[in-house]
């Protein structure tokens, strides 16, 4: 494999792919060392796997006409097969291919019909009769997470015995890299199974809440529900922003985020030591995080603290009232009210009254679970990036990379002969990563049907126009999560720069992933381009108690930054207050 830029051939059998869900975890193009080694080497089996593990179908289903199935790259972006994700809504007895359109696109427009790609073998009473026992056994009646525990305590046990990676040589270097692949496609098989049986669990409570005339309460019911992983680093955050407040660190803090780590480090100031400590134990426990988490290439929080820093930077001009465990316990009182509202309503009737109450322990132990497999994965995801960044470094001492951050541009296959020669990489992997930095400036399309467009077709991001929005009108999304709020819109592109995000602010992004969570607790409410109610941005603000609107599209694009919006994400609408 050593194809640049990656472009995956499609499947005529399973012909609609999308961005939608993959967009967020995975924004930018993936690297060749990631998808040959990392993230797209060892999730598109472990998706196939979790398929059949749903009992969907059997591994004959597959088109072995095409190297990826689930998870192909076209232009090194990566899609998600849209094709497979419906058949398995058909399978699923009470879900359909709309539940699954609903889920992962919204509202969005120009999406084609499960109609106009219906296949013979669709309908399957056998496999519809086994994933319905799926259904039950394994979603709806499930007591725990103790699969998902242990993958966890897997992961920490990775973790504690990481070894010294300095002392290592450079083939034990390249052979760790490469040594997790079959713990990595167990652990995404479990992320793609949970991710599966929440969007069961959101769909059923949806239906219920829909059914007796109260579909607003249907986000509602999964609102504050609490232990869900991608949170945690908002609270770590938070309570580092209330330690800074005090004046000996405060005082580092005003002098800005530029060069604060290392200020923090020569002080000897008694709270500026405390914080420090607290700042490294949080780093040491969320060192895998930060933007676009997934790609090996990508800078964490340990790797680059001001990613961190800048966050608690804002966080602490927030008032304790804005703190995350309030807005949780606000949300968590409006779930137990919606709750009782729809036992009231469906008292009369003991069949619905059981089925709504094990869809809600469904919907929420499985939202739990999806956040928990996320997390570990990408725990998982650092020990690969640890060594490869050690054998870039050491490839810059000795002259053979311009950048240890080159290291990524190898395809796996190519590692035993670096490691014979890595003079003779240094231009192809310097022309490599010219040509993968050039792939950010073009905008993947958001559905492909049939063979995706070549390159020369796309759409480049530093062409794009926008038409802004005037004062009165609306954009009209999905809702995430309801309330309604006002607040100057901070539109940003990415969470590497939080600087313009002050307290009160309406966060407007194209999409989040978990890098973005801690930019959630000093919003007031979040607006994303694209999104579903499974998206991260509807999850997370649901926990946080935040208006969310998702699927508002050219939000960015159309929204003024610093303009006056309300956002009621009951209704989904962001209304151009003034600009």
């Amino acid at each position: 494999m050593t194809d640049w830029p990656i472009f995956d051939r499609t499947s005529k059998t399973f012909p609609l792919y999308s961005r939608a869900n993959v967009g967020e975890i995975f924004p930018d193009p993936i690297s060749p060392l990631n998808a040959s080694a990392g993230f797209q080497a060892n999730l598109e089996p472990g998706w196939q796997d979790a398929f059949v593990a749903c009992k969907v179908w059997n591994h004959d289903l597959y088109d072995t006409s095409v190297d990826r199935n689930v998870l192909p790259a076209f232009g090194s972006y990566l899609y998600i097969n849209m094709s497979l994700m419906r058949l398995f809504g058909i399978r699923v007895p009470g879900m359909g291919a709309e539940a699954v359109d609903l889920q992962y696109f919204g509202d969005m427009p120009g999406i084609p019909s499960y109609e106009s790609e219906k296949r013979d073998f669709d309908d399957d009473p056998a496999f519809s009769e086994k994933a319905g026992q799926w259904l039950m056994e394994e979603v709806l009646l499930a007591k725990d997470l103790a699969a998902y525990d242990a993958d966890r305590a897997e992961v920490q046990r990775i973790r504690a015995a990481r070894p010294d990676l300095a002392a290592l040589t450079d083939h034990e270097l390249a052979e760790r890299l490469t040594s997790f692949a079959d713990v990595q496609r167990r652990f995404f098989q479990h992320h793609i199974e949970s991710s599966l049986k929440s969007g069961v669990g959101l769909g059923a409570i949806s239906q219920i809440a829909a059914a007796v005339g109260k579909p607003e309460l249907g986000l509602t019911l999964v609102s504050g529900i609490g232990d869900v992983d991608s949170a945690g680093p908002s609270n770590g955050l938070w309570d580092l922003s209330r330690k800074a407040r005090k004046a000996a660190v405060a005082v580092l803090f005003d002098q800005g985020v530029s060069g604060l780590y290392e200020r923090l480090t020569a002080s000897s100031e008694p709270d500026v030591a405390e914080f420090r400590e607290a700042l490294d134990a949080f780093l040491a426990e969320w060192d895998f995080r930060g933007p676009a988490e997934w790609e090996l290439r990508a800078l964490t929080w340990s790797l680059k603290p001001e990613l961190a820093l800048h966050t608690v930077d804002r966080m602490r001009g927030v008032g304790d009232d804005e703190a995350p465990s309030v807005k949780n316990a606000q949300r968590a009182s409006d779930r137990e009210a919606a709750t009782k509202t729809m036992r009231e309503l469906l008292a009369g009737d003991e069949e619905a009254a059981g089925q709504f109450e094990v869809a809600l322990q469904a919907a929420a132990l499985w939202l739990r679970g999806r956040e928990r497999s996320r997390t570990t994965s990408a725990m998982l995801v650092h020990e690969l990036r640890l060594p490869a960044l050690e054998l870039g470094r050491r490839g810059v001492a000795a002259g053979h990379l311009d950048d240890a951050k080159q290291i990524f541009m190898l395809f796996a296959d190519e590692l035993p002969a670096y490691l014979a020669d890595p003079g003779s990489f240094t231009q192809t992997l310097r022309d490599r990563e010219k040509s993968y930095l050039e792939l950010f400036d073009y905008e993947p399309p958001f559905v492909v049907v049939g063979e995706a467009p070549p390159l020369s077709e796309w759409k480049r991001r530093s062409d794009k126009t926008h038409t802004k929005a005037l004062a009165g009108q609306v954009i009209q999304g999905v809702s995430g999560c309801t309330g309604v709020t006002r607040g100057r819109a901070r539109v940003l592109i990415d969470p590497n720069d939080p600087s313009a995000l002050e307290a009160g602010d309406i966060l407007v992004a194209p999409i989040t992933d978990p890098s973005w969570t801690p930019l959630f607790v000093a919003a007031a409410a979040v607006v994303v381009d694209v999104g579903a109610p499974f998206s991260h941005a509807a999850i997370v603000s649901r926990e946080l108690g935040i208006p969310c609107v998702v699927s508002a599209t050219d939000a960015t694009g159309r929204i003024p930054d610093g303009a006056l919006i309300e956002v009621d994400g009951t209704a989904a609408t962001v209304t151009i207050v003034e600009v």
